[in-house]
């Protein structure tokens, strides 16, 4: 029996899997972190990889990657942002597969993992020399894209404790940056927004010379409409 138009424009499409890979960065012990799961192909043996997962037929694909996140970390209260797609055609041992990276960034301290079973470690991102698949691309890109985004809007600031001095602050922004930072020029630069609450209190029991609390003022920035003069250090 002869194929309808329909049928045959089916037919014709090549057969090509989508994929999504979770690029989860955290802040911890004033290092960027990322999160990795052990690969369990053989030809990757030893490898870490990003958290993963096959789009089903039936799913989009935002909703595959809040799946993945929760099968692997059993987490659902993380907001992820799409950063990009890559599709070099041998970038798969199993063929043709084009993935979709998605990236967030947490303090660990704020969160917990409600599923263990998966062999899931913290990496410091200075310290991966070598993924699975072409991970360590992702994870690359994906890094870029968060540090352009933490110099045009306040999101790191999430990562810090209510109360903060210029020191966390400060550390914060090299963790994630990947560069030493000049201390006069940090500071004038955040004086500048004038973003930052002065609480008239001090740090309390630390190693060093205790420095000024601050607070970033949301409802000020929001009022503003969400007004940020960006950073260019």
């Amino acid at each position: 029996m002869p194929l309808k138009n329909g049928e045959q424009l089916v037919a014709s499409y090549p057969k090509m899997a989508i994929t999504v890979d979770c690029v989860i960065f955290g802040f911890d012990d004033n290092e960027l972190k990322v999160l990795l799961i052990r690969s369990d192909l053989e030809k990757y043996q030893g490898l870490w990889s990003l958290l993963g997962d096959v789009v089903k037929d039936n799913e989009e694909i935002d909703a595959a990657a809040y799946r993945v996140l929760d099968q692997r970390t059993g987490m659902s209260d993380i907001y992820l942002d799409q950063v990009r797609s890559f599709s070099h055609p041998n970038r798969h041992p199993g063929g043709r597969v084009v993935t979709i990276a998605y990236c967030s960034l947490l303090n660990i301290k704020h969160h917990s993992f409600n599923i263990i079973d998966n062999e899931l470690h913290w990496h410091s991102v200075s310290s991966i020399s070598e993924m699975a698949f072409d991970h360590k691309e992702i994870l690359e890109t994906c890094h870029q894209w968060l540090q352009k985004m933490v110099q045009e809007n306040p999101l790191a600031f999430n990562l810090l404790p209510d109360k903060f001095s210029l020191r966390e602050l400060q550390n914060l922004y090299e963790a994630i940056l990947g560069v030493e930072l000049d201390r006069r020029n940090f500071r004038k630069k955040f004086a500048s927004m004038k973003l930052l609450i002065d609480l008239d209190e001090m740090e309390q029991d630390v190693p060093h010379r205790p420095g000024k609390l601050y607070q970033f003022n949301f409802e000020k920035y929001n009022k503003n409409t969400r007004k940020w003069i960006g950073i260019d250090f």
